[in-house]
């Protein structure tokens, strides 16, 4: 089995980045494969709105010029999804939407490639604004057809300069508990 997890941080290895590692070092001691894709390193763009996805039905976008289809591969694929994001302005980076667009009109497109899968937010925070990030990726998981596990409280945490997240003990065992929950949850879909 196999999670992948999406960091929308466009700064690569910040606080959103410290989050999915502890997340994913915690699907990795219960057997868990996972892999951190880092949007920073790819850059998507927003939808086009072209409809070739419709027409196509190739289980691809037709725009060639980014990474979206590799992604698109990647989350085809694995059995879980963590999407990471910072908070801008009580909302989801723009790299994270544009992912979660065009993978949701594909998916979408093509006989709902999503459906039935574990998907898992993840969220870091200055102060305020992390649960409409977290509300805005899980309806994007939810609208899929995806299974979303709980934690012991919403999958955020806080922190403000780089690194500065590890001091937030609540939302770093906020992180593993997901991590073991979305692990146990994989497991039994497995049965």
């Amino acid at each position: 089995m196999k999670v992948v997890a999406f960091n929308g941080s466009p700064r690569k290895n910040g606080n959103t980045a410290r989050l999915l590692e502890t997340a994913c070092k915690a699907l990795q001691d219960e057997g868990i494969d996972t892999e951190i894709i880092s949007l920073a390193d790819g850059r998507v763009g927003g939808c086009t709105a072209c409809g070739q996805c419709y027409e196509r039905k190739d289980g691809r976008c037709a725009v060639e010029s980014d990474s979206l289809n590799d992604y698109l591969d990647k989350m085809k694929t694995a059995d879980g999804l963590l999407f990471g994001s910072p908070t801008y302005f009580s909302g989801i980076t723009p790299e994270l939407k544009a992912l979660m667009d065009r993978a949701f009109y594909v998916a979408r497109a093509n006989g709902e490639l999503f459906q039935r899968k574990v998907g898992a937010a993840v969220v870091a925070v200055r102060r305020a604004g992390s649960v409409n990030v977290f509300d805005s990726i899980n309806h994007f998981f939810l609208i899929a057809q995806m299974i979303v596990p709980g934690s012991s409280y919403w999958n955020m945490g806080i922190g403000k300069l780089k690194g500065e997240v590890e001091e937030d003990e609540e939302g770093m065992d906020t992180m593993v508990t997901l991590g073991k929950n979305m692990a146990w949850l994989l497991k039994r879909l497995a049965e």
